[in-house]
């Protein structure tokens, strides 16, 4: 790259940082999505990030058009593009693209040497620029010297034996957050400071960079402190030599235009020049959000004018007398804090943790909830309820006083899911107490108390519970009559009991695809018998799309999709308020309209290959050359609760644990996370605690099944046969091609192309599982269910989850060892979790293999409701929850693909194969079809 002065990357072309560009792209409204990028070359930005990392995007299609985009536009394209990604394919998609030279983000050694050497080339190939993350085998750098160290060897190995140019390196040497509160966290910008000092003198040529909105994250929502943190870590990081930094260009302020006193502050965090810098400057940054500091450099009436700015009226009053009179000391006055033309606002503070007992009963019941606190919750309840006439009024003052307290906080990102399951535990624990006074008093009193009504069921065929158990509990936390009807209800069940009840609002949940099918049939059931009622609909394979395009229109009234148990309140709430609800319902009902256009438009320009031509783009293995592994053994082997739990634990990926309380971050750094890290620690602490009773007492029950099997493909099917003659065909796995037109000469994947066919005459092998952690793990959580503890009873389900998760992961392990090709492996928990092993194992139902039909053929196989006691539903979801099974490849090159949107021909093609109906296939198959 040319040298220049410092220069800005613009951060907010980027889905994972900009909510804004996450929608309009979301939305399909790319040409809008432009602006975003023009806006932050107008405000200073010399290169433009793009990223387009999140799971519900095609990667690889949205950096294609939206780059092309950009190079229609002369005010975007006479910046340099930085293509970034954590997924290469996505990378090289914008490389074949982008015009004049480019920046990709990012390489690094974490993959090891080869890999980097490769990436690397083929960026010089491209003609792009690199960011060199300062990672590698060993993880990412936080320390002076493992930067440095790093950035030397990934020097030497780019430009000593790749032959790339020092002027083309970046080296992002890690900008990690400070003032987190945790001592050692204290020299991180010194360490960077001073990384970019020594990697300027001992990497000639190269550039340094790194992301400066991290350096602030500990005060997120303090955008004054925020903004000045940038500034000065920019101020001395320019000064060591760093050339670029990845900023919102709009909002990073002039060094000398930082408040004296604050500039101070953040010099002693950011130098690390004092003990207690960062418990000072968060003092001055709780000063500055009470509004008890006002902010300014320069004169007073300068420093008026820039508050006038961002719209204070009574400093525009003052400024406008002070500029009348020639009198600039009642500014000065003003900003001392003596004017009296701000009246002083009145401070309330909550009872301090320590003394918090010392408060009256309502102040001690809403620190209960708000903390989650159950000790002395009957005896507060119990003295609330002296003060009032009936005990149905201790539940509408002081409980819901403090659930109101818990809502507003929730809602405003103060408090996290699982503290909200805790005062739920709380609420419980209190009207449990109030219940029978409340029976006793209903034998003498008439009256009787309305609440709103609001049914939820996990819908036919499916078992899965734990989202809606979450908003069950928030609901009943604001005061909602919840009815719960618990998992695999009919719809017959459903509208039966919301007529029974009179229910306001009914919602419907589920995770398997073919419970999107069963949603539209509620849907459809509600409107034929003349429901008036809203229809919520969440689960983890639902969406807005898919609610807009495939339900909304078969029932008049209004169906919302919720995207998890935080919002669900906010809806209902809407919903139910007569003044909000018409706008809303018609706010709601115009963006599924542009959903549904846009989905259409989008079907209509969508190019698929037919089936003939995507199979001759099918994925090519040269046959005679490749080396098959063949197993120890064919046929089955049971595990009857031969594998403990403690075997299970080290396998265990926590990730997901978080994320099923809304928790989203990767463990273990989640828990380090400047926002969510306190709250996480918490639910893990508590977690593992639980997970402890649950190995000591042997709560919950393994059993697993797995085996190989000879097999060869035909076609795109893949025959299993009884035993290695091969003359006996025992089952047929049936997969599904991709038939998207790829770019750059990709193949068009289905999981046949994995296994040797059987003109090849090479003697290929399958393999299959299942595997549960699941027997107990009801019945476990139901005790809990039992005591009013839905947080325990949540978080025994999620446990039960990852064991069977960890159960899949040893499982695999084991039986790549089996196939002799695993002996030699050393990974570690992460490496596992990364899937850094040879092979795959995709499941029925899954992207790669759509048809959860396919899931009846693997049990067959392996015989699994005799040898585990796993069953399928009539929607083949796994009973017990806790379960998973697949199949095993060992193809080297095996990968995992989605299969994505299929034409007809396919369908029937496919049908035909199975020898069932079309209509058959078009019901299983039903989110993949494209027409």
């Amino acid at each position: 790259m040319e040298k220049t002065s410092f220069l800005m990357v613009g951060e907010r072309a980027n889905v994972t940082g900009s909510p804004k560009f996450r929608r309009l792209i979301k939305e399909d409204k790319f040409e809008e999505a432009l602006a975003i990028c023009r806006s932050q070359v107008e405000k200073g930005a010399h290169i433009i990030d793009v990223n387009f990392d999140e799971g519900m995007l095609d990667g690889e299609a949205c950096m294609t058009r939206f780059l092309n985009l950009v190079a229609s536009e002369p005010d975007i394209c006479r910046v340099p593009v930085m293509i970034d990604s954590s997924k290469w394919s996505v990378i090289e998609a914008g490389l074949k693209c982008v015009q004049g030279k480019s920046i990709v983000n990012s390489i690094s050694l974490k993959g090891g040497e080869d890999e980097f050497r490769k990436q690397a080339q083929l960026c010089m190939r491209y003609g792009a620029a690199v960011v060199v993350m300062a990672f590698d085998e060993k993880g990412q750098a936080d320390s002076q010297e493992g930067k440095v160290a790093i950035a030397k060897r990934s020097y030497r190995i780019l430009v000593e034996e790749v032959g790339m140019e020092p002027s083309d390196i970046i080296f992002d040497l890690n900008i990690l957050t400070v003032a987190t509160g945790m001592e050692e966290h204290n020299n991180y910008a010194v360490n960077f400071i001073e990384a970019v000092r020594d990697v300027k003198r001992e990497c000639p040529g190269a550039n340094t960079s790194g992301g400066l909105s991290n350096i602030s994250f500990s005060f997120r929502g303090n955008n004054p402190v925020r903004e000045a943190m940038h500034a000065v870590f920019v101020h001395h990081a320019m000064a060591a030599g760093l050339d670029m930094a990845i900023v919102n260009p709009g909002l990073l302020m002039e060094y000398e235009d930082v408040d004296p006193k604050l500039k101070e502050l953040v010099e002693d965090v950011i130098l690390n020049r004092k003990e207690e810098s960062t418990e000072k400057l968060i003092e001055f940054a709780e000063k500055i959000k009470s509004g008890d500091v006002t902010l300014g450099s320069g004169t007073p009436e300068q420093r008026i004018h820039d508050a006038m700015l961002k719209g204070m009226d009574t400093l525009r009053y003052l400024y406008e007398r002070a500029t009348k009179e020639g009198n600039p000391e009642i500014l000065e006055k003003f900003l001392a804090g003596g004017s009296g033309a701000v009246p002083e606002k009145k401070k309330t503070s909550e009872v301090a943790s320590k003394d918090w007992r010392g408060g009256s009963v309502g102040e001690r019941i809403s620190h209960a909830l708000v903390k989650g606190v159950t000790t002395h919750i009957e005896e507060d309840t119990e003295e609330a309820r002296q003060n009032f006439d009936r005990p149905l009024h201790v539940i509408e003052g002081p409980l819901m006083d403090g659930m109101k307290v818990v809502g507003k906080l929730f809602g405003e990102g103060k408090m996290f899911l699982p503290q909200v399951v805790k005062s739920a535990r709380v609420m419980k624990k209190a009207v449990a107490y109030l219940l029978p006074f409340m029976e006793e008093e209903k034998k003498t009193s008439k009256e009787v108390s309305q609440k709103t009504k609001f049914l939820i069921a996990t819908v036919k065929g499916d078992v899965h519970d734990i989202g809606k158990n979450i908003v069950a509990v928030v609901l009943g936390c604001n005061n909602y009559e919840v009815i719960d009807l618990g998992v695999m209800v009919p719809t017959e069940k459903i509208l039966e009991e919301a007529k029974r009840n009179k229910v306001d609002i009914i919602g419907l949940s589920g995770l398997i695809t073919p419970s999107l099918d069963e949603m539209v049939h509620v849907a459809k059931e509600m409107q034929r018998q003349n429901f008036d009622c809203p229809l919520l609909i969440g689960g983890a394979t639902t969406s807005k799309a898919h609610t807009a395009v495939k339900i909304a229109e078969k029932y008049e009234n209004p169906i919302i999709h919720v995207e998890d148990a935080s919002k669900v309140v906010n809806v209902v709430g809407s919903l139910l308020n007569t003044k909000t609800k018409d706008a809303y319902i018609q706010e709601i009902r115009q963006e599924q309209k542009n959903t549904r256009d846009s989905y259409f438009k989008r079907r209509t320009t969508r190019e698929l290959l037919s089936i003939s031509d995507a199979r001759n783009n099918s994925f090519k293995t040269e046959w005679k050359a490749i080396e098959i592994a063949t197993p120890t053994f064919t046929g089955t082997k049971v595990f009857d609760d031969t594998i403990s739990l403690s075997d299970l634990e080290p396998y265990i990926d926590w990730s997901p644990f978080f994320h099923a309380w809304e928790l989203h971050g990767r463990y273990p750094e989640i828990l380090e996370d400047k926002v969510i890290g306190k709250q996480a620690k918490e639910l893990f602490s508590d977690a593992k605690k639980l997970l402890k009773t649950i190995i000591d007492e042997k709560r919950f029950i393994t059993r697993a099944v797995a085996g190989f099997f000879p097999a060869n493909s035909k076609g795109d099917d893949i025959e299993v046969y009884s035993d290695d003659s091969r003359t006996e065909v025992l089952q047929v796995f049936h997969t599904i091609r991709q038939q998207n037109k790829k770019q750059g000469g990709s193949p068009n994947y289905a999981l046949a192309d994995f296994i040797a066919p059987v003109e090849s005459g090479r003697k290929d092998y399958i393999g299959g599982f299942a595997v549960t952690a699941g027997h107990g793990v009801e019945e476990f959580a139901e005790l809990f269910e039992d005591k009013s503890d839905d947080y325990n009873s949540i978080m025994a389900k999620a446990i039960g989850d990852r064991f069977a998760e960890a159960f899949a992961e040893y499982m695999h392990q084991y039986m790549r060892k089996e196939w002799g090709y695993g002996k030699e492996e050393t990974f570690t928990n992460a490496e596992l979790i990364s899937e850094k092993y040879r092979g795959i194992r995709p499941a029925p139902g899954y992207p790669a293999c759509p048809d959860h039909t396919e899931k009846r053929t693997l049990f067959d196989l392996l015989s699994v409701e005799k040898n585990t006691g796993i069953t399928l539903t009539e929607s083949f979801a796994m009973h017990p929850a806790s379960s998973v099974s697949g199949l095993y490849f060992s193809h080297p090159n095996s990968r995992y693909f989605a299969v994505g949107k299929i034409d007809k021909s396919q369908i029937e093609d496919y049908a035909n194969r199975k020898k069932v109906a079309v209509g058959v296939i078009e019901k299983w198959l039903a989110p993949n079809i494209d027409y």
